[in-house]
């Protein structure tokens, strides 16, 4: 993968991420530290060169193959997650057997995710993301095959079920750092917009399809579709050439052990402020927002009725809205300031949860939650593009590691607390609480000496590209 030269930059609020003193807060800069890596090919405005497409002539069909065969992967695992979860209420109707379902689906992927995160930026990422894919094939095949025979225990599906979710936790920072290796830097933002999309699309069909083939046949039909979308997945993903990134932040010929990287990848996070500030930022409104939306459908029941198709409406409605986010994201590539982008978009979740909570017409709550699923896109997937054009591509699999623990992590310790506050208090004051706790997030984030200063950066960098 090649990069251009360096920019420097003199600000002197600027940090070596290595050091631990303060980071540059928008984009990497040039220094004298020998360790350090390779500046953003985005240069330290996020914005990438209007020629950096040159360097990659084919980022377009090798970005459809990656995101085609994602999307089959995607679609499978998903099919066995809804099957899963059916097969066990309708066989046990145990809610404790659910919780620890969600546990070992959850739960491994928040711990595996860090070390996962080391492998993607030490190993060749293609190679890696096979390498999960192919061993959640293989369990998800050998628990069809037991089933098959009659053993249906319990404790095999909870160990497919972890297996699983170790697999999510290799892959996901392994797919999230590969993806800038094979598009430019100038296009990752209407890319992940795409693929927003793709899999809010997969909300919205693999339910359906889930539902069918388990009433028509069983689950274990479902077991077999999933291993044949992942063969799919992987031949695609082979079809890609990919070579390991190269490591700027060691000396040529140094060998650095696994722990190490490790540490580095700490040290990183601690002495980069503009990358802990997204990252803490992003963790916690994924925590404020996914929640509470996950209690939606109690206030619809409790607030406008039981039936079915009220609560098919509440559903469609978010995943029309973030499905046509994303489309929005992809065709308009999103403001040349990403630090306003996630800020307002931020703001747009507290004035949405707001208005949720204080809706008292059903079609005026179900506007609101298409509008929170446009708004989704704008918050999540610039989140993660600022983060593909501002870390550097060797590190980038250890901070999207990070990324995963709280992917996997939000919404079971959401649910745990909001959960229980749900049978003490209503879910609309819940949600009046959150979309307040969101504006105090926001005025939290821009004070902060991280946030400032990349508010500052963002704006000064915005103006300089107008």
């Amino acid at each position: 993968m090649s990069h251009p030269e360096p920019n420097t930059v003199s600000d002197p609020t600027a940090e070596d991420a290595s050091t631990g003193t303060d980071a540059q807060p928008y984009g990497p800069r040039e220094t004298a530290d020998p360790t350090a890596a390779s500046p953003d090919p985005a240069g330290p405005s996020g914005e990438a060169p209007a020629d950096d497409t040159a360097d990659k002539p084919r980022w377009r069909r090798d970005a459809t193959i990656f995101l085609g065969g994602q999307t089959v992967s995607l679609f499978g695992s998903m099919l066995v997650q809804y099957a899963i979860m059916w097969h066990l209420t309708l066989e046990t109707k145990s809610g404790g057997v659910l919780a620890l379902a969600t546990v070992f689906g959850f739960l491994p992927q928040a711990v595996v995710s860090i070390f996962g995160g080391v492998w993607a930026d030490r190993l060749n990422r293609k190679v890696l993301i096979i390498a999960a894919d192919a061993s959640i094939a293989v369990t998800t095949l050998a628990l069809a095959l037991l089933m098959l025979s009659g053993t249906d225990d319990l404790w095999l599906i909870y160990a497919a079920l972890a297996i699983r979710s170790i697999g999510a936790g290799i892959q996901m920072p392994a797919v999230s750092s590969l993806l800038p290796q094979l598009v430019p830097v100038s296009r990752l933002m209407r890319v992940n917009g795409i693929n927003g999309s793709i899999q809010s699309a997969m909300t919205l069909l693999a339910p359906a399809v889930a539902a069918g083939v388990y009433a028509s046949s069983s689950i274990v039909a479902i077991f077999f579709v999933d291993v044949v979308t992942a063969v799919i997945g992987i031949g695609l993903l082979a079809l890609i050439p990919v070579t390991k990134v190269l490591r700027t932040d060691v000396a040529a010929g140094e060998k650095v052990g696994y722990f190490d990287d490790l540490v580095g990848g700490l040290r990183y996070l601690r002495g980069h402020a503009f990358v802990r500030w997204v990252l803490g930022l992003y963790a916690v409104v994924f925590l404020l927002i996914v929640a509470p939306s996950y209690l939606t459908p109690l206030m619809v029941v409790r607030t406008f009725g039981e039936e079915v198709w009220k609560l098919t409406a509440n559903e469609l409605a978010f995943s029309f809205g973030a499905i046509l986010g994303g489309v929005l994201l992809a065709t308009w590539g999103g403001l040349k300031n990403r630090v306003a982008m996630i800020v307002g978009a931020t703001f747009v979740f507290g004035v949405l949860s707001v208005g949720l909570g204080l809706s008292t017409n059903m079609w005026v709550f179900f506007t609101f939650m298409f509008l929170l699923g446009v708004a989704v896109p704008a918050f999540a997937t610039t989140s993660m593009t600022v983060l593909q054009e501002t870390v550097e591509p060797d590190r980038q699999g250890r901070v999207f590691g990070f990324v995963g623990i709280v992917m996997a992590l939000a919404m079971p310790l959401g649910m745990l607390i909001f959960g229980p506050l749900a049978d003490r208090y209503s879910v609309e004051s819940l949600l009046i609480v959150s979309g307040a706790l969101m504006f105090l997030v926001i005025a939290i984030a821009v004070l902060v000496p991280s946030g400032r200063r990349a508010m500052r950066a963002a704006d000064a960098h915005s103006s300089a590209g107008a």
